[in-house]
């Protein structure tokens, strides 16, 4: 085991899945202004490719050394991930990052609840959800529906992210999955995100969507890989809970967004079903890849 593999498996599962959490929703709040500079997809479009080149330079991945079998897995997450960025930032542009971030839960709550193995399990995710309806309070009718539509449809990718990225963890060592799977990603945005761009870029953009490209998507997806090794995807899943707890408390420090009563209520329950469910899902380590050359020289 090399001392960086020994530093992760000292750090728990959950503390990394947390840090990656909150690198995700900082970086969605510091988005606001490239968005409305390029767009939801030509901010995507510039965070992933940016974030491509970082881990191509930090792997140097060798493209000969890729199995036939893993390529499906590999196009996929890199398919999803390019979409579900998309849809994400185009729901923050049109509703409050806490109410994006509660409904995109609700895919992250369905891999819980699908995959829990006990009917005390299903508790968490049931707490969870209660806790994501006061969050978003619809009862006062405030809705953007192509927010929510957008939101939805995120909700929807980051389930099948979760899986994906488990199973394409699952079958490389480290981080050097993402040197293949987030160029992908970046050229998936490309469709929309390059049109939607052009002539808006300038330098002060570039800089900006640099350092945002460092908190989503190179430290947070480089976590999650690596959590996902050793949990559960019904514990990782539930433990997204504290998603809309940080987007809300982000929203209101970054962005000013107003935090009523009832959604500190509903913080409070999905922060404690988070807790409960990581405190089960431990998963045993898969069973190492196939050594295969990972570098060029």
């Amino acid at each position: 085991m090399t001392r960086g593999a020994a530093v992760s498996r000292a750090i728990p599962p959950w503390a990394l899945a947390i840090a990656a959490i909150s690198s995700v929703q900082l970086g969605s709040a510091l988005s606001v202004g490239v968005i409305d500079a390029v767009g939801p997809a030509g901010t995507a479009w510039l965070r992933l490719s940016i974030g491509a080149l970082v881990f191509i330079a930090i792997v140097r991945p060798s493209f000969a050394s890729l199995r036939r079998r893993d390529m499906p897995a590999i196009l996929a997450l890199g398919v999803t991930t390019g979409l579900v960025t998309i849809a994400f930032l185009s729901a923050i542009d049109r509703i409050p990052l806490g109410t994006a971030v509660a409904i995109e839960f609700l895919g992250p709550l369905a891999v819980a609840a699908i995959r829990a193995q006990s009917k005390v399990a299903l508790v968490f995710p049931a707490v969870a959800l209660a806790g994501v309806v006061l969050v978003t309070e619809p009862w006062h009718g405030r809705v953007d529906l192509l927010g929510v539509g957008f939101a939805a449809l995120a909700a929807l990718g980051w389930a099948g992210y979760i899986l994906l990225t488990q199973r394409v963890g699952d079958s490389f060592t480290g981080i050097s999955a993402l040197a293949l799977t987030v160029p992908v990603a970046a050229a998936t945005a490309a469709i929309l995100g390059v049109p939607q761009s052009i002539g808006h870029i300038t330098v002060e953009v570039l800089l900006a969507a640099a350092g945002l490209a460092l908190l989503l998507p190179v430290i947070p997806f480089a976590l999650e890989m690596i959590a996902l090794r050793r949990m559960t995807a019904t514990a990782f899943g539930t433990l997204m809970a504290l998603e809309p707890a940080v987007g809300v408390l982000l929203g209101f420090l970054i962005l000013q967004q107003t935090l009523t009563i009832t959604q500190g209520l509903g913080i409070a329950l999905v922060v404690a079903a988070g807790a409960a469910a990581q405190r089960t899902g431990r998963r045993e380590p898969a069973d190492p890849p196939l050594p295969r050359p990972e570098v060029v020289d």
